[in-house]
């Protein structure tokens, strides 16, 4: 059989396809020009030892009278043009991939040098836990890493404009006049004989009435109802009756867990109700200072009624009823035992979210809050005890992020809302105060991580020019995973409570850490160095004031 090696196809004038054809068949033969070679209308190329016209390769009409040979040649240079195509479709693949490899072999100096992420235990996370889960450096993380500078003179920005300024207080009479229905409720003076601050109430219902039955508490929330039914229970046996009426015992907290959220609180409130002497709300955290009296649930829902403060009051019935019962006592012992029963109150938002304020308050000309949260605590309890869980705002705001967010969470997912939310910051603080910004409903509700959360200088200050300092207790969760018995003992003597037998003790401080981050969370890995150090940055200036106004350097959370 004769083999075809050189080919070429000529394009005539008319666009037919004149096929002429110069064959070599071996060494035996003379070499033989094709005699198209010399037209002008042919692209030649060669594949696989083959001469060949790509325009006839695109485009071959088969004719009538075409030999069964002509037929095979045009199938053979079909797949001559197919190969030539997958050749190439193969190399620019291989650059690709090449070159992505390149990048992620690129070592990033945050990433293995002076900042190295260390995913914190305190959130209950184990650090053993994150040894068996190696996080490779993305491609993201390189070029956060080139965006950092930029990232840096918002940071500056910020800085720069950062003015720590006394708050002007409002007086009672303000107070009073916007919220009237408060102060007709709570008296100015309470028992003498409880520590927790109770007064007596004449109950005007009926025996067959539901005390309960208007509570928005109970109205709104399903996960509540059971809750009140225990309440309803117990109402009836607790009242006491003089002059043909009925009168039932009011009680508010004796001290607040006032924050901050993915601190600690909720570990430091299971550990703490354990104590014999200590009877919590009747639920954990009822947000009524800051949401609840505002008609706030959750903001993206509008506001409802208003909570009046008697359903803020039933929450506290439970701990009033064992109130009542020492005060009512014939015992000494019982009463001395009873007596000792102190209220508490664990709402995390109760430091730092004033965001209803824009809603309810006249606008002040320079946009800071009129009112805060403390100021109508401090009108009918200016001697409640505070106590802070604090813990590296960096770290909070990271397990913040993890705990809140409902889906696509990553580290390349937080970099870029914090890199969003310190651009929102920033343009506020071009034409507000600090206060005004950390307060301002829209910005906050605007932002996508709660970066103003962790300012805590900010709220700790606005919390002193109401409450003296020695009322405060101030505790770092770090402290607290590292030594839970040395902070509950902390917490005892604030709160003046008895000793616990070894047992009790045992239970308090052995048990494990509530609200872990979940496995999940945890498999995600620690945010980005570079989005570490970014936050460093801004927190920075506010951690060095608080270390200050505490007297304290562990708050620089330099070594968490």
């Amino acid at each position: 059989m004769r083999h075809c090696i050189d080919c070429c196809i000529q394009l005539s004038p008319d666009d037919a396809h004149t096929q002429q054809v110069g064959c070599q068949g071996g060494p035996h033969h003379g070499s033989q020009e094709c005699p198209a070679g010399r037209g002008e209308n042919k692209i030649v190329f060669r594949v696989d030892s083959k001469q060949m016209n790509l325009l006839a390769v695109l485009e071959v009409r088969a004719e009538g009278n075409e030999s069964w040979g002509g037929f095979l040649r045009f199938k053979k240079g079909k797949r001559c043009s197919l190969i030539f195509g997958l050749i190439i479709m193969a190399l620019v693949m291989a650059s690709y991939i090449l070159s992505g490899v390149h990048q992620e072999l690129i070592s990033s100096p945050f990433h293995y040098g002076a900042f190295p992420s260390n995913p914190s235990s305190v959130d209950g996370e184990n650090p053993s836990d994150t040894k068996d889960h190696h996080h490779q450096p993305s491609v993201n993380n390189i070029s956060y890493v080139k965006d950092y500078p930029s990232v840096k003179l918002i940071i500056n920005s910020i800085t720069a404009r950062i003015e720590f300024t006394t708050r002007q207080l409002p007086d009672r009479e303000d107070l009073k006049k916007q919220e009237l229905h408060m102060f007709s409720v709570i008296p100015n003076k309470f028992l003498p004989n409880s520590k927790s601050p109770c007064w007596y109430e004449e109950f005007a219902g009926r025996n067959t009435s539901d005390p309960y039955l208007t509570n928005s508490y109970a109205l709104y929330s399903k996960r509540f109802r059971s809750t009140f039914d225990t309440l309803r229970k117990a109402f009836w046996g607790h009242l006491s009756h003089a002059h043909g009426k009925h009168f039932r015992l009011r009680c508010l907290p004796h001290f607040y867990i006032i924050g901050q959220p993915k601190c600690g609180t909720t570990d430091l409130y299971d550990r703490l109700r354990l104590h014999p002497e200590v009877k919590f709300s009747a639920i954990k955290e009822p947000h009524w200072w800051t949401r609840k009296r505002f008609g706030i649930v959750r903001l993206r829902d509008g506001l409802r009624d208003r909570y009046p403060v008697e359903d803020y009051l039933d929450l506290f019935d439970l701990a009033a009823h064992q109130i009542h019962q020492a005060l009512q006592a014939s015992s000494v012992k019982e009463q001395s035992k009873m007596s000792r029963i102190i209220i508490g109150e664990a709402s995390a938002s109760t430091m730092w979210d004033n965001n209803a304020w824009t809603l309810f308050y006249d606008n002040s000309s320079d946009g800071e809050p009129p009112f805060l949260t403390q100021d109508f605590i401090h009108a009918f309890q200016p001697d409640a005890k505070l106590i802070v869980m604090l813990r590296d705002p960096v770290e909070r705001l990271y397990s913040d992020y993890l705990y809140f967010a409902s889906s696509n969470k990553s580290a390349d997912d937080f970099h870029e809302k914090v890199t969003e939310a310190l651009q929102l910051f920033e343009n506020c603080m071009l034409d507000y105060s600090l206060r005004a910004c950390v307060y301002n409903n829209t910005l906050n509700n605007a932002m996508p991580v709660r970066l103003q959360v962790g300012l805590y200088a900010v709220y700790l200050l606005d919390w002193l020019t109401v409450f003296r300092k020695e009322h405060f207790l101030i505790l770092r969760l770090e402290d607290h995973a590292s030594n839970v018995k040395v902070t509950m003992h902390r917490v005892f003597q604030f709160l003046n409570l008895g000793p616990l037998t070894e047992k009790q003790e045992a239970l308090m401080t052995k048990s494990p850490a509530s609200n872990a981050r979940r496995p999940e969370d945890r498999n995600l890995g620690p945010m980005w160095p570079v989005t570490q150090r970014i936050l460093q940055d801004f927190y920075g200036p506010f951690n060095t004031r608080l270390a200050r106004v505490l007297a304290d350097e562990a708050f620089l959370w330099k070594k968490t």
